[in-house]
């Protein structure tokens, strides 16, 4: 059997070239900006940063908040899976009246034994956090929600600054993946986690 290379099939004599990364045109988004770390660097296949720069402000607030969201989701699983709950009630409304011991480990189990006007109560809490107290003010730097309304840790050494801010990015992009297959796989399997102690 005969192997032919990828060069093979090319018209004889074209030459296939691929722009350097540097000569990519971006409007909205550069190397070195937090968010575009290594190994990929600008990672932008569709083109949105070029053709929709206006709204990259607003996709880098969603990204840091979801990732955010998607962190405490992974740490949820995790803990609870763990064994570990609270003590007392969740609802005394439902009937029986539900203890926090009674609620199943997993996104998709603990979602399903949850009374909706507990889930209505916990969008509510967050929708209420998020446009108050947790508000995205646009003069200041993407997901610097709190200001100086909370005596956050701030950095002052910009090296030390940018590689915290570069790892809450790359940590809540990594449980965006975590909890989506987490998701999935407790979806199939009944067990969000590979299956420890079964």
């Amino acid at each position: 059997m005969m192997m032919l290379g990828a060069e093979s099939f090319n018209a004889a004599g074209a030459i296939v070239s691929r722009p350097a990364l540097s000569s990519v045109s971006m409007t909205a988004i550069k190397p070195g900006d937090i968010g575009t770390t290594k190994p990929l660097g600008v990672y932008d296949p569709l083109g949105l940063m070029t053709k929709m720069p206006d709204k990259y402000r607003r996709w880098q607030e969603m990204e840091i908040k979801h990732g955010r969201l998607a962190m405490a989701g992974v740490l949820h699983v995790v803990v609870t899976g763990a064994g570990y709950r609270w003590d007392g009630y969740c609802s005394y409304l439902s009937f029986p009246p539900l203890k926090f011991e009674d609620i199943p480990a997993g996104s998709v189990a603990s979602w399903e034994a949850l009374p909706q006007a507990g889930w209505a109560q916990i969008v509510a809490l967050i929708a209420i956090l998020d446009n108050s107290l947790f508000a995205q003010d646009p003069d200041l730097a993407p997901g610097d929600v709190v200001g100086e309304k909370i005596p956050w840790v701030r950095y002052s050494d910009p090296v030390v600054k940018e590689f915290k801010l570069n790892a809450e990015r790359n940590n809540g992009r990594a449980a965006m993946m975590g909890i989506i297959g987490m998701l999935i796989h407790e979806s199939l399997t009944g067990n969000p986690v590979f299956p420890i102690g079964e």
